[in-house]
């Protein structure tokens, strides 16, 4: 493997989140690899798992106010992907939500695309991204929606160029198979384990934590523990939604805002329940909570299904969640009031076992298995 010339296609390095754990590992795997990315603005204090690299990057990287409004020129990105010459590699490793997997190949040149997501602009979350921007109504909306629908074709197009998809859950495997009419084998994304951790004693609270934009539905979480005066929640996390929800909620709930990884695994620890409102496509936060040997109450839609053992599932002899069914104050209410009369049943060490399900060595022994036999069928 140590002989082969790799190339990993990165959409774009501003900040770490759940992709570059991925590229993380993946460049733990194959350290002699070449990365390619839209564009590179990653701190230098967070640059070190790049192990010293220099980042090919495209014309988008010198473009005006590049660095913070870089998704203003996704428009260009199919472009600017395209640009990158690969023809002297004998393998392409793509770790793809957006653009990344458009590399142009040459024929015979295997290509393993891992999937965090078809692309969610020009897919199944368009009118909701539109919304957020301000630009769903009027010729604005009308100019968006074309823009968007030309990538969606582009992204078509181009999801055949992929040799063999990996998808990060099942979820997202069946949206492949909608999108892109392709079969794919799931790998779980890496979770740092050895970080979080168990530790300390649980207190009287509940944690909810993420970014404050619509889909993430923070402003239920909320509203819904605003109805239950009784019950503390802490809140950590910022964006759009943040001042909103802020004004409306009562005095049983602690806003910190962003905070520091140190800070979110300490709260990550003592807390009761971790709450997961949202319909992800993984979701890494209820499996670092799990980690901590905190429990999760979530709502039973997206990727949460595969990471939670909830009652009344597969394994729920040794539950490490609860789910609620519908996205509504009434259904977030009524599993926290469940939970609270049953938290004897869900176990420190239970949850913690079933966490390690994603920690980070499986998903090195898993996906390389699959570059392995993908270079065996080329």
């Amino acid at each position: 493997m140590r002989s082969l010339k790799i190339a990993i296609i990165h959409d774009w390095l501003v900040t770490c989140a759940g992709a570059e754990t991925v590229l993380a590992e993946m460049l733990a795997l194959y350290p002699t690899a070449d990365v390619y990315s839209v564009v590179d603005f990653m701190p230098e204090k967070d640059r070190h798992f790049l192990r010293g690299r220099n980042i090919s990057s495209t014309f988008i990287q010198q473009l005006p106010q590049a660095s913070k409004r870089y998704r203003s020129y996704l428009p260009l990105m199919p472009w600017a992907i395209e640009r990158f010459d690969l023809c002297a590699y004998d393998l392409i490793l793509s770790s793809s939500h957006a653009v990344a997997k458009g590399v142009v190949t040459r024929p015979g040149q295997p290509h393993i695309c891992y999937c965090h997501s078809p692309m969610r602009y020009a897919w199944d979350m368009r009118e909701e991204y539109l919304r957020e921007a301000g630009i769903d109504k009027g010729l604005g909306g009308w100019l968006a929606r074309f823009i968007l629908e030309r990538l969606r074709r582009w992204d078509l197009q181009n999801s055949a160029g992929v040799t063999q998809f990996i998808a990060n859950s099942g979820f997202i495997a069946e949206r492949i198979r909608l999108s892109y009419g392709r079969d794919s084998v799931v790998v779980y994304p890496p979770v740092d384990t050895p970080y979080f951790t168990p530790g300390g004693e649980k207190e009287g609270f509940y944690l909810a934590a993420s970014r404050f934009v619509p889909y993430k539905r923070m402003n239920l979480i909320v509203q819904a523990f605003s109805r239950m005066p009784q019950r503390r929640l802490v809140v950590i996390g910022d964006g759009p939604q943040y001042e909103k929800a802020q004004a409306n909620a009562g005095a049983n709930i602690e806003f910190l805002g962003y905070q520091s990884r140190d800070v979110m695994r300490d709260y990550l620890r003592r807390a009761q329940a971790f709450v997961f409102a949202a319909k992800e496509d993984f979701g890494i936060l209820p499996v670092e909570a799990q980690a901590c040997g905190t429990p999760v109450i979530a709502y039973g839609a997206g990727g949460a299904l595969e990471t939670v053992r909830g009652i009344g599932s597969v394994g729920s002899e040794r539950p490490t969640g609860v789910f609620f069914e519908t996205q509504t104050e009434e259904a977030l209410i009524a599993a926290v009031e469940w939970f609270d009369k049953n938290k004897e049943r869900f176990l420190v060490n239970v949850c913690r076992e079933n966490a390690l399900r994603f920690a980070p060595e499986k998903f090195r022994q898993e996906y390389a298995e699959q570059v392995s036999a993908v270079l065996q069928k080329n």
